[in-house]
């Protein structure tokens, strides 16, 4: 049995709190895109973390944690969580690193960092991680995999051929200094000494344990809007976070995904730049961000607030077709129980245009939120367990959010 959860909006939905819960009956957790740019929140015995590097199965001494070749690996983060892990107590996790898997290398943030300074009020909104100057080498084929680090002689050579692009840019461009190569290959060859222990073909121990019929969780990182293809491009990640993707960047044959949880806020919320219609702003804003999640809505991994909204049910519609989802986790529906009255933006109205397809970028920057309107409950469900124990108007809530996308609530 194979599950992948994955976000249907802009990401931040609270995937991990739906991958903690589902990684303690599964065997196999896997992490298939994406880096150190996004972050899952989780709250447990241990404390609260905000995982970067590490699939969120790290919690659970019987699963083993998997980051697949399709993932941005950047080791010193790895390396600093499972510090982390160990000094709140939590027992050493099993990890295991795809030996094809590609390494965040220096150049990658160096470049992020000055490339958003340089664009100044045109930058994408980047976390300045690497990640975009990480994939734009992976595939233009500059990029050092793990594998590389166990061999001197390959690593050196890569290293010493890459630097004399980037330090030419760094000079030109940006008028930075450059970087040493031969620290940097002294650094990768420790970094890769110290994960080496980790360090197997995942895909045929993936492959393997589906034949033996274990439980395999796939976790996805950001949502289905932050996709490069489908998503509100350019202001996207660099790597798919859709659950078609999960099948190339673990390593599995895509008929294996059983299942596929599109996790979805019962309000919305967005870090980053770009289009985002159902938003609202000053002390509403400030308001409802402070209520929600555990602590406030900030980033995982930038601290910024968190840009607030109503659902937006015409995007999530969307968001969950591109996923494929098979069923809806909602999440945080708790947070709105301090409301009168709550809308849902139900179509866009584009300069006089309404309507309620997800549109392209350019006409997604002129959408006006049309809204529909519901009554508040005005009490505290947080402690509510069955959705029968909710009161009448959260049930409608619920019930029209998943009429209109069209796919059950888990």
């Amino acid at each position: 049995m194979v599950k992948a959860v994955v976000g249907a909006n802009w990401g931040d939905e609270g995937k991990g709190k739906i991958t903690d819960m589902l990684a303690a009956e599964s065997d196999i957790v896997v992490r298939f895109q994406g880096g150190s740019n996004a972050g899952h929140t989780i709250i447990n015995s241990y404390g609260k973390f905000a995982l970067h590097m590490l699939p969120s199965g790290v919690f659970y001494q019987h699963v083993t944690n998997v980051l697949g070749p399709g993932v941005a690996l950047n080791i010193e983060v790895l390396i600093k969580e499972l510090k982390a892990l160990e000094e709140k107590g939590v027992p050493r996790p099993n990890i295991l690193i795809s030996d094809r898997a590609e390494v965040v290398m220096p150049w990658h943030i160096l470049l992020d960092r000055y490339e958003e300074e340089r664009l100044g009020s045109r930058q994408f909104g980047s976390t300045k991680s690497g990640i975009a100057p990480f994939y734009s080498d992976k595939y233009y084929k500059v990029g050092i995999q793990v594998c590389d680090l166990y061999y001197p002689t390959v690593l050196k050579e890569k290293i010493d051929s890459i630097l004399e692009v980037k330090n030419l840019w760094l000079k030109t461009l940006y008028n930075a200094p450059p970087i040493d190569g031969q620290r940097v290959y002294n650094d990768f060859l420790r970094l890769g000494k110290e994960i080496e222990h980790m360090v197997s073909d995942t895909t045929a121990f993936l492959h393997k344990s589906i034949k033996e019929g274990k439980r395999i969780l796939l976790e996805g990182q950001l949502g289905a809007l932050r996709d490069p293809d489908h998503g509100i491009y350019p202001f996207t990640t660099s790597s798919s976070p859709l659950a078609g993707f999960a099948a190339v960047g673990a390593g599995i044959p895509p008929y294996e995904i059983n299942e596929i949880i599109a996790v979805v806020k019962a309000y919305s919320t967005c870090v980053g730049a770009g289009p985002f219609v159902s938003e609202i702003f000053g002390g509403e804003a400030a308001n409802l961000r402070e209520r929600g999640g555990d602590a406030g809505e900030y980033g995982a991994t930038t601290g910024r607030p968190r840009r607030m909204g109503w659902f937006d049910a015409v995007a999530t519609r969307y968001g969950c077709r591109v996923q494929g989802a098979t069923c809806v986790a909602l999440t945080l529906l708790d947070v709105l129980g301090y409301f009168d009255e709550i809308p849902v933006c139900v179509a866009y109205d584009i300069e006089g245009d309404i309507t309620q397809d997800f549109p392209v970028t350019p006409l997604l920057l002129k959408a006006k939120p049309v809204y529909k309107m519901f009554p508040g409950w005005r009490c505290d469900i947080s402690k509510v367990r069955k959705y029968s124990d909710l009161p009448d108007n959260a049930k409608r809530y619920v019930e029209f959010i998943e009429e209109f996308i069209g796919i059950p609530m888990l």
